[in-house]
């Protein structure tokens, strides 16, 4: 069956028309493709690189199950609601840019509608660490976080802020490259959005989107080995996959519907915390199976609020979700990277109010990142 001609401004990701197994069951919201927000259905009006996080170098070691009120640890904010946030936020005009500088974050909005959060995972791997120094060797900055086993975590910038490389280095020097940054391509505008059109999707959606509450865990776990839907044409930056919806779900997802937030709140409650087994039993399994793999943690919100101060809160939760899987769960803090969407991508088509919105989405990125090529996708159970 051949690809459907591309609709004028299409929500993502399309489907081939008439297959029965890529259409979303009705009258399920929580099974239907998430609709991408209009300014992100065209190219951002400034086409400059987007500037990078708040970087500190005074990041330091964080005890885990250390007991921290609201405020900053380590230039991150700990503990509070995003209300806390409001004044600590600047706000200024950069070459028709809007940006909001926070204390660990960045939030830059294009004159033509689209608005991009931008946070530091090194933040994340202070949790439990032994030292965290920072060297600069020619131009590169290098953060390397020393783990109690003697292993290091080191993660290279380049002189424009942008990660480079990301490298686990074991206690006897040996050295895996997990995320290879360094690949810019030329098509990119700004080096972070591709302009695709919406994959083809041929498998069934509770195999595309799978939620975490009802899916067997060999489910889940084959959903984080699953290949692409639609063919890659090259690899793509971290950037690009953050910033590209239809690169993005180029991948299938695990939506964590299980954990609910409080209103304005990223803190994952600890009655909460258990509703993660699953999904981290399956991020273990395929990190053991292949320990290069990344997945992508994204947080996302529902209509309600701001744009700015949803962007900010889906972008704390999803770091949160990441946190807890590594300090709970043991999860490799380096095979995860994180990234809030806010209401840019709704499922449920509502103003108010919306469970199925407020989610946390897993997401294997690794063919991504290398430029693998689809193949058949694992039958349904």
């Amino acid at each position: 069956m051949g690809a459907p001609t591309r609709p004028a401004g299409p929500s993502a990701p399309g489907v081939v028309p008439g297959s029965a197994a890529a259409t979303p069951p009705p009258g399920n919201a929580q099974y239907a493709p998430p609709t991408v927000s209009s300014a992100f259905r065209t190219a951002p009006t400034v086409a400059a690189p987007l500037p990078p996080a708040p970087r500190h170098d005074n990041v330091s070691p964080l005890a885990i199950g250390a007991a921290v009120g609201v405020g900053v640890v380590a230039g991150a904010i700990i503990g509070g609601t995003i209300a806390d946030l409001h004044n600590q936020r600047q706000e200024v005009v950069e070459d028709g840019r809007t940006i909001y500088t926070e204390p660990d974050r960045i939030i830059i909005r294009d004159p033509g509608g689209q608005a991009y959060v931008r946070g530091d995972d090194v933040y994340r791997f202070r949790y439990g660490a032994r030292d965290i120094r920072t060297e600069t060797i020619g131009g590169e900055t290098r953060t390397i976080v020393v783990r109690p086993d003697g292993s290091e975590i080191i993660t290279v910038v380049g002189p424009d802020g942008q990660m480079l490389r990301r490298i686990r280095r074991d206690p006897g020097g040996r050295e895996l490259v997990i995320i290879d940054n360094s690949y810019r391509d030329p098509g990119a505008v700004g080096g972070f959005y591709v302009d695709l059109p919406p994959p083809v999707v041929r498998i069934p959606y509770d195999r595309y989107i799978v939620e975490s509450d009802s899916a067997a865990p060999d489910v889940i776990y084959d959903t984080m080995e699953a290949p692409p839907v639609d063919r890659i044409a090259r690899r793509y930056s971290l950037d690009e996959i953050r910033y590209s919806p239809n690169v993005r779900m180029l991948m299938p997802s695990i939506d964590v519907n299980s954990i609910n937030f409080d209103s304005g709140s990223w803190q994952i409650p600890p009655d909460q915390a258990a509703k993660l087994q699953a999904i981290a039993d399956g991020l273990n399994r395929a990190i053991q199976r292949n320990p290069r793999e990344v997945f992508l943690i994204e947080g996302h919100t529902d209509a309600t609020g701001n744009d700015t101060d949803n962007l900010s809160l889906s972008d704390r939760r999803a770091q949160s979700a990441a946190e807890l899987l590594t300090q709970q769960f043991g999860v490799p803090a380096e095979n995860l990277t994180s990234q809030g969407y806010g209401s840019q991508y709704l499922k449920e088509q509502t103003d108010g109010p919306s469970r199925i919105n407020r989610r946390v989405t897993v997401r294997r990125i690794t063919p991504l990142l290398n430029g693998g090529t689809a193949s058949a996708a694992p039958p349904p159970r």
